[in-house]
């Protein structure tokens, strides 16, 4: 059976265990720095907030959020939803935005997590319909597998979101991922000073 999948214009491919890991530090370490308790992040206001950050159109936008992860990672912490499996699969919400679809995405024993990553964004930079990639990837974990399919895909509009701005020039959008997540927890600019 040789079936096409279909993807909307926009896809999010997010590696959850590597955004539970920045989730958890920062609110370990903003809480002590502020002296007070942070909130947990609404999922569907991060999400938003990641499309601002990579200059989605205002409106009538449909995306596809990927959630890859592994046994090992269950539920994105500090977050709700959060459980992948049964909160975050097959779900989706409407904003101003568009409409917003959840996939929780495993490799169960068949393969490993930088591997599903990889030929995920391998099916998603060889499909004609994206035009939109917006990615999240584990780099300390993949090392420059991510890159090197990057710098491979054409005619895409692609935003990568990490910690650390990338050393060379690159053909796709750079944005600092504390951003929307200082955002989506609640931290104030005024409170940084």
């Amino acid at each position: 059976m040789n079936q096409k999948v279909q993807f909307p214009e926009t896809v999010m491919l997010i590696d959850a265990t590597f955004l539970n890991m920045i989730i958890a530090d920062f609110k370990k370490n903003f809480e002590q720095m502020l002296q007070r308790t942070l909130t947990e992040i609404d999922l569907s206001n991060l999400v938003t907030y990641l499309a601002f950050d990579a200059s989605l159109p205002t409106e009538s936008n449909d995306i596809q959020v990927l959630l890859v992860h592994d046994k090992s990672t269950k539920k994105i912490n500090h977050c709700y939803p959060s459980d992948l499996q049964n909160e975050l699969d097959g779900v989706g919400f409407q904003n101003h935005l568009g409409d917003f679809s959840f996939a929780s995405v495993s490799p169960e024993e068949i393969t490993s997590r930088e591997e599903l990553y990889t030929d995920l964004l391998n099916i998603i930079g060889d499909s004609i319909d994206v035009k939109r990639i917006i990615l999240i990837p584990f780099t300390e974990e993949y090392g420059n597998a991510v890159s090197t399919l990057v710098e491979n895909i054409k005619g895409k509009n692609i935003t990568w979101f990490s910690m650390d701005q990338p050393k060379e020039n690159t053909h796709f959008h750079w944005e600092m991922l504390a951003y929307p997540i200082m955002q989506a927890l609640g931290i104030k600019g005024d409170e940084l000073k």
